[in-house]
Formats: structure tokens, sequence, C-alpha cells
């Protein structure tokens, strides 16, 4: 459900709230050193463990990975390009979650051990660090730097206490406001709902409000964007776009040319507000 994705997203309160704990007390990652490595996780459904000589029955069964369409290595370009995409989606996920985030070593450069989830005994090149990797895939770590970067100039993103949806004197939006395919109507209730749009509104003076939309589905939906008299909205990330476009530096963010915005399938997209500069190019709705 995407309620449960929301509670996440929001710090996980269910777990610390009532022991009076804070958003701070949640680690919130994807993969760790037990398990698949990121890119394994999107590109095997199955553990491979026959190197660890158990017959493969070491290591969990319960990876909860899909691997985009065929299991393991290939050659295919669009098998190869959705995998990459859904790391970048779980990276952006986890540095967009309120709490402490955690990456495994290596996911940064789409670090793979062919699908062993068990890798300890392996004192090989199965679980050493591939520093060629750091070119080959220098693209996703492009990414995930700057992803890292736009974490950290965001207090929203790293907030102390939990998302209430109030506001705060002199703010233009709530500390948060969710969404569905309509403003202000999340699809709490929808058991199939595969979209999960919210505005997190800036934490500090200065700061630009943040709008993030969530589309798991797979198919592209054109979703509106909340209103702002005296602003507007700059792309910022979208993970269904190619490197370098997939991620931009203020500088370079274009605004976006209507009151709606064209989320891809399986995508995430992050738009920031800031005031408008006249005329120049623009982000198609």
């Amino acid at each position: 459900l995407v309620g449960e994705l929301a509670t996440r997203l929001s710090g996980s309160s269910d777990l610390y709230q009532q022991n009076g704990r804070l958003p701070i007390n949640s680690v919130n990652f994807v993969t760790c050193h037990d398990g698949f490595t990121l890119y394994d996780l999107v590109s095997y459904n199955s553990k491979h463990n026959e190197a660890n000589g158990q017959n493969n029955r070491d290591g969990t069964d319960e990876n909860l990975s899909w691997n985009c369409g065929i299991e393991g290595e290939t050659d295919d370009a669009r098998i190869l390009s959705l995998r990459k995409r859904q790391a970048k989606n779980f990276l952006a996920i986890l540095l967009l979650s309120q709490g402490v985030p955690m990456i495994l070593s290596g996911d940064e450069v789409l670090r793979t051990q062919l699908g062993n989830n068990n890798g300890y005994c392996q004192d090989n090149p199965l679980s050493w660090f591939d520093w060629t990797l750091t070119e080959k895939n220098g693209d996703m770590l492009r990414f995930v730097r700057q992803m890292v970067a736009f974490r950290k100039r965001h207090p929203c993103l790293m907030r102390k206490s939990f998302l209430r949806g109030n506001r705060s004197e002199g703010r233009r939006f709530p500390d948060v406001a969710w969404h569905g395919m309509r403003l202000n109507e999340p699809l709490w209730n929808d058991p199939d709902a595969q979209l999960l749009a919210y505005t997190l509104g800036a934490a500090s003076h200065g700061e630009e409000d943040l709008h993030i939309i969530l589309n798991m589905s797979e198919r592209s939906v054109k979703l509106p964007l909340p209103p702002m008299p005296d602003r507007e909205w700059y792309l910022a990330v979208d993970t269904s776009k190619p490197s370098p476009e997939d991620i931009a530096k203020p500088p370079d963010q274009a605004p976006v040319a209507t009151s709606t915005y064209l989320s891809s399938g399986r995508s995430v997209a992050i738009l920031e507000s800031r005031p408008g500069a006249g005329v120049r190019s623009s982000v198609p709705a």
C-alpha cells in the first residue's frame, strides 16, 4: 500500500514515536552486507550461491528482488536501461526519506556479486570492490553524488520531528501534503495504487519547497502541480531521463512549462520551487 510507503518515507513514526524517539532513530537502507547488492536486486529473481559449496542452500530465499525481465547477465539494452533506472529509483527514495540513510559500498557504481547473496566466504573478485566500475558506471556515481548533495542542502529531508501536515507561519506549504492523481487526494484506500506524490514545505528560510512524484506503475501519467502564484517549479531530478539529464544542480534546472508534469513509468521526479526568471528553456508538461 502507498500508505506504508508514505510512513517509511516519513521516518517510521509507527515504530519510533510511541517510545519518544525521533525520525533520526530510523536507519534506512535498501541493501546491506547480507543479501543482494543493489544491482543484483534488480538483476536476479533468485539467489545464485552455487560457488559457496553448499548446493545453493545457504543465504536467504526472500530477496524481494526483480530481474527486470531476464535473469542475470544480459546484453539486452532495454533490460539494462530499466535496471539502471530502478537502481536510481531505490537510491533516490532512500535519500528522500526522513531518518539516517545507509548505502552499501559499491551500490553507487552498480557492483554485482552475480546473484550471490551470501558472499562472506568469497575472498576473490566476486566480493572485492572493482575500482574500474567508477568509470564504467560513472553516470550512476554522478547521480548518487548529486543526490547526496541534494539531500544535504534540503533541511526538509532531515527534520527533527515527525511530519504532521502542519503549516508554519510564513511558509507556503505545510511540512507535508500527500497527493494521488489529484492534489491532496492520496490513494490510501486503493490496494492497487502505484502512485504517490507529495509536497514538502521548506524547513528553513531560503530553502526551496519540494514536490516529489513516485510513479511505480509502467505507464506515464500527467499530474497536477501545487500552484504557487509567485514562484515556479524547476525540475531537479527525473530518473527516467538519460544521464546527465537525470539530475541537475540549481543553475542548470529548467522550469516546468505548465501546471502539470508528465511522470514516466517506473520513475522518481523531484521539483524545486523558486522565483521565476523570465523567458528561458522549459520542461514540457
